[in-house]
């Protein structure tokens, strides 16, 4: 199978239902995206396909041949980090982590899709993106600097 992942093409032999998430971190070796839930239902493993988020965990890798996924990884450019890579920093929305790939790659789609997107938006956005540090409110933080710094 050809898989197109942050921008590079890659030839992976696996059985066409293996979930993403393990082609993603065990054949590829990008561990950003976490396994959380194996459900689809905590937003850990998030990434995009065709810029828009998905839970890789539940998703068959036959599904995203011939799409563009982009991991947390890809969110760099240049070797500079994503916007809302910095914001997140800078308003302490990392905590211990593990959900944050997730949060990243969400966010991401939704300030590309809604440049000038309100708190609201942004919280209905990460409904299905959870945090057990209870991060949330500092991350909706950051994304509304994301938005209004974007350089």
């Amino acid at each position: 199978m050809t898989l197109v992942v942050n921008g590079s093409r890659h030839e992976v032999e696996c059985d066409p239902d293996t979930p993403l998430l393990y082609v993603l971190r065990n054949d590829l070796g990008l561990v950003g995206a976490k396994f959380g839930c194996g459900l689809g239902l905590c937003g850990a493993c998030n990434v995009l396909v065709d810029g828009h988020p998905v839970h890789s965990c539940d998703t068959p890798v036959w599904s995203v041949e011939g799409k563009e996924v982009t991991t947390v990884e890809g969110l760099v450019t240049d070797g500079r980090p994503h916007r809302l890579q910095e914001t997140f920093a800078e308003q302490q929305a990392l905590q211990c982590g593990y959900c944050t790939a997730g949060m990243l790659v969400t966010c991401a789609a939704l300030l590309e899709r809604e440049p000038g997107v309100e708190e609201a938006g942004i919280r209905r956005a990460l409904d299905g993106n959870l945090c057990r540090c209870g991060a949330h409110n500092r991350i909706v933080r950051a994304v509304l600097d994301a938005r209004t710094n974007e350089s």
